[in-house]
């Protein structure tokens, strides 16, 4: 059993974003001499209100080293910094901002429920900084074929859709126990289930840990994979990480596995490091995307229509 003294998750409680509010001339003669235009002004205003800042989540996610590295790329992000926190912490701010229908810039990715909550977009990224859709993909420590094949054939088994987990992502937002959501899930999806057991035969109490990193969408896809095999009568243990503490964990075999492994660019760098030492048993969702994503109401629609700090 995988022991919980790994390097932990650092769940921040809340962000607090500090808004500055931009002035703007009122008079006929402050007006005559703005040459700025004022869509311009709009968009040099929504940095000052954000005091130049990203709303990011954990410090090791690659969604973040993405952004960070936007920053040092793109001349209209000159001055700005990626504030980090937790998943969690960027889902309240996001939520509280379009609320009051303010500015705000977030790493993002999808899928995800506010996609589905609220209306998005992502900023065109004209250098690439952040890559092409990504893929979600399963990894298993070495050997587990050979000392628990029935567990092995289901996670390699398991695919599903964004639109799957998206299902079971809003059902836990909207304040489902995730267990819950994924065995509610499980019940109306029985055939595609089906097929991710076919084969297989039931055991007895058999032990499985998987490990998990705590984003919205590795919490529903791993309940999701722990209730299926719950139901053929394994002993599942599911326990969240950190972003690298879960990769060692399944590349020392301490676990058995993980359906949370996005690539090629977010856990690119932990992959090159560990693919040596786990199984790589193929995507379980395609079209994933990570990015800068923004309230649709901002009148930006690129990373370049951002404006540098003075």
């Amino acid at each position: 059993m995988f022991n919980l003294d790994w390097k932990r998750l650092g769940i921040t409680a809340g962000l607090s974003l500090t808004l500055v509010a931009a002035g703007c001339g009122s008079s006929e003669e402050e007006a005559s001499t703005d040459t700025s235009g004022g869509e311009d002004s709009e968009k040099a205003s929504y940095g000052e209100q954000l005091d130049y800042t990203i709303t990011g989540i954990e410090a090791g996610a690659g969604v973040v080293a993405a952004s960070q590295k936007a920053v040092e790329e793109y001349e209209s992000l000159a001055g700005w910094e990626v504030a980090t926190s937790s998943s969690g912490a960027m889902a309240t701010a996001l939520g509280d901002a379009i609320e009051n229908e303010e500015p705000i810039v977030v790493t993002g990715w999808s899928p995800h429920w506010k996609f589905a909550k609220y209306d998005l977009k992502y900023l065109k990224d004209p250098k690439g900084v952040f890559g092409e859709a990504e893929q979600i993909k399963t990894m298993v420590r070495q050997g587990l074929e050979e000392d628990k094949p029935n567990a092995y054939k289901i996670l390699d088994a398991f695919q599903w859709t964004g639109e799957d987990i998206e299902n079971v992502m809003l059902e836990i937002n909207d304040g489902v126990a995730p267990e819950e959501a994924a065995k509610a899930w499980i019940e109306e999806n029985q055939d595609k289930v089906s097929s991710w057991t076919e084969g297989t035969e039931t055991v007895d109490g058999t032990e499985v840990e998987l490990v998990y990193v705590n984003w919205d969408t590795e919490i529903a896809s791993t309940n999701v994979v722990a209730e299926v095999l719950k139901q053929q009568g394994f002993d599942v243990t599911i326990t969240p990480l950190n972003n690298g503490p879960m990769w060692e964990a399944v590349a020392e075999g301490e676990v058995a596995g993980m359906v949370a492994a996005w690539l090629p660019a977010t856990h690119g760098d932990l992959y090159a490091e560990y693919k040596d030492s786990l199984v790589d048993l193929g995507e379980n969702l395609e079209g994933a995307k990570v990015g800068l994503v923004v309230p649709s109401y901002m009148d930006v629609d690129s990373i370049e229509d951002l404006q540098p700090k003075e």
